[in-house]
């Protein structure tokens, strides 16, 4: 199987590249501007928007470019490189690929096309935090109650999707940033990026797409989420997995260079088969949501595990590798991994997903070795 890149897959990755490594050149640049308000460059978020990676997955008429899964995984993987603040899976893939799967042609043309031109950060508030937010009302314009949390960058979105329970199941509403009765109280996270705790009292929203239960769209696009932040992970592995080997070949101990000690070699080689061996499980999954989307949830899960060791496997040993300096904050390998730590645990770590993998294999019998 051919996994190398065509000529226009390679354009679009030395663009994002270009543009998200002139932005965030070093760890500290991508320090200052998490440290400002809104926690992104809304310059980066409006060059993205140049480039049309923020309307890759949706269809020309909806305004997007109508390609799939593989040029996604091209942005995130580029996001993750330099672990740029920017919210493109949270944005596009996520809020944006449930308006696409769950909207009304209006809607969709309307909000996405909006997301395409860099106009508005569409952001999706799915996770409930003790107050579960229910729908009060009929028709297209309802009100929503309850409270969403973590909700990451939601104190910058200029319009929300929001899932909330009605009688029908899990609906899909669309919120205006500036609606009445919408409280946003943004926070920083451990890695440096922005969360935010939504809440709503009586607060006017818009259903999206028809009445009736969304649990279905809402798990096909968490799975194309999942794979895509497993890009995100891959890139920032590859980095530290870099920043880390040349690190051993030019430090020196006892007057030679680390990689002449053969342990720290044999690691460094263990971290490259780790790395190798996450990378084909990802890509994997990244061709069966684009060929085979009702095995999504299952490719999404086992990347996601197996990403989940890797990150750990990666980010642990680049900081025990670089010694004291690996600890400090100036030293760009504690950030990757402490990105990694947090793109484990969103969506489900790997614990969550192992789980879900041996609850299957229940469903194909149990094998008798004498029988």
């Amino acid at each position: 199987m051919d996994f190398t890149y065509d000529s226009e897959t390679v354009a679009l990755r030395d663009a994002v590249r270009g543009v998200l490594g002139k932005a965030y050149p070093t760890s500290e640049d991508r320090r200052r501007t998490t440290g400002a308000e809104p926690g992104f460059d809304d310059g980066v978020w409006g060059r993205l928007a140049e480039l049309g990676a923020l309307g890759l997955p949706f269809a020309e008429e909806d305004g997007g470019a109508g390609a799939g899964p593989v040029e996604v995984s091209i942005v995130a993987e580029e996001i993750g490189r330099v672990l740029a603040p920017e919210p493109f899976v949270e944005s596009v893939v996520l809020a944006g690929g449930l308006v696409a799967a769950a909207g009304t042609a209006e809607q969709r043309a309307e909000v996405l096309g909006r997301l395409t031109e860099g106009g508005v950060v569409l952001l999706p508030a799915l996770l409930d935090s003790g107050q579960p937010v229910s729908a009060s009302g009929e028709g297209e314009t309802v009100t929503l109650t309850g409270a969403k949390e973590p909700v990451l960058h939601g104190a910058r979105a200029d319009q929300l999707v929001v899932s909330a329970v009605t009688d029908r199941g899990v609906e899909l509403f669309l919120v205006d940033g500036d609606a009445e009765g919408l409280t946003r109280t943004g926070y920083r996270t451990f890695d440096g990026g922005r969360a935010a705790r939504v809440e709503l009292d009586g607060t006017p929203a818009v259903r999206l797409g028809e009445q009736g239960d969304r649990s279905a769209t809402i798990d096909e696009v968490l799975a194309a989420a999942r794979v895509a932040y497993c890009h995100e992970a891959l890139g920032a592995m590859e980095v530290a997995l870099s920043t880390t080997v040349e690190y051993l070949k030019t430090r020196k101990q006892f007057g030679v260079p680390l990689n002449t000690f053969q342990a720290l070699t044999f690691r460094a080689a263990d971290l490259y088969v780790s790395m190798e061996l996450a990378r084909s499980t990802v890509m994997w999954a990244t061709l069966v949501l684009a060929d085979a989307p009702e095995r999504a949830a299952e490719a999404a899960s086992r990347a996601k595990a197996i990403v989940s060791r890797t990150s750990r496997h990666i980010g642990q040993e680049a900081i025990q590798l670089h010694g004291g300096i690996g600890m400090t904050a100036e030293y760009s390998v504690g950030h990757y991994t402490s990105h990694l730590t947090a793109l484990d645990h969103w969506l489900g770590d790997g614990a969550e997903h192992r789980a879900v993998l041996a609850a299957a294999v229940r469903d194909h019998g149990v094998l008798e070795p004498l029988a």
